[in-house]
């Protein structure tokens, strides 16, 4: 029980720890969050875990009984005596200190033998879209990622066409994973307690759009008709053969006044492969 509000403080009063801002420190101090979280990641004994700012280790510390090996990334070193105390018990745990975003995360993971990776952390709010980024660019091979993050943010990852959260991040997450929330998080969970209400949302890898001719293409068309939101695609992709663009469009009962929000990702590579010809 030591991630209990009492134990914690503790544990970083012995250690003289402060939390930093810059970081996006917020540690969950709650067990049945956290257990809850775990089970219903699915995380079991042939899976690897990669956990993206442990904090003082609750979550690493119930991860390591539940899964094969976790390897965690941990930019602050200030937490290293921390967490070599909670995890003294722990063989399976390797804290890796240094930048997750500058990490070669495939050279570590190569080192283990699993049989699934999975993603299980409570992301620094500061930087949750280039940690998701990073995951599919650097095409580590990935089952699952269940990351507790800001609920605004979380609303964004799972947005749908129409809606207001909905961007080109919703369009790209979509074509590699589909998005769900698994469970609402109190901010009161948290030392210190941040100023929003989390969610924690999962991530599981499809390979649904085979038929994209161009990726570089398609993404590339995908930001620019988010480009300026407000805009209709007649304003946002003017450098476009509009008239492909326009002939795409009108088989979905719509036309270049239409804004990038109204699209589905059917139809964004519908018309990514016909600039493409």
């Amino acid at each position: 029980m030591f991630y209990s509000p009492t134990k914690m403080k503790e544990l970083l009063e012995k250690y003289g720890f402060n939390f930093k801002k810059n970081f996006g420190q917020n540690f969950i101090i709650d067990e049945n969050v956290i257990t809850n979280i775990i089970e219903k990641s699915g995380v079991d004994k042939d899976t690897l875990v990669i956990e993206i700012g442990p904090g003082a280790g609750s979550l690493t510390y119930k991860l390591s009984k539940y899964a094969k090996n976790v390897v965690c990334y941990e930019i602050d070193t200030k937490l290293k005596p921390i967490l070599d105390e909670v995890l003294k018990d722990c063989n399976n745990v390797e804290v890796i200190f240094e930048d997750f975003l500058k990490s070669n995360v495939l050279d570590t993971v190569q080192k283990y033998e699993y049989k699934k990776i999975y993603v299980v952390a409570n992301l620094p709010y500061y930087i949750t879209t280039p940690i998701i980024v990073k995951l599919i660019e650097d095409k580590i091979p990935l089952e699952k990622i269940v990351v507790m993050v800001q609920k605004e943010v979380g609303n964004r990852f799972k947005a749908v066409p129409g809606t207001k959260e909905y961007s080109s991040l919703s369009v790209f997450l979509d074509y590699y994973f589909d998005v769900k929330k698994l469970i609402d998080v109190s901010s009161n969970v948290f030392m210190p307690k941040p100023n929003v209400d989390s969610i924690v949302v999962e991530f599981i890898k499809h390979n649904k759009y085979k038929n994209v001719i161009n990726e570089e293409l398609f993404f590339k068309l995908v930001r620019d008709s988010f480009k300026q939101k407000r805009k209709t695609l007649r304003n946002n992709l003017k450098e476009y053969d509009l008239n492909k663009i326009n002939e795409v469009l009108a088989k979905y009962g719509k036309d270049l006044s239409v804004r990038a929000e109204k699209l589905r990702i059917e139809e964004f590579i519908e018309i990514s492969n016909a600039l493409n010809k």
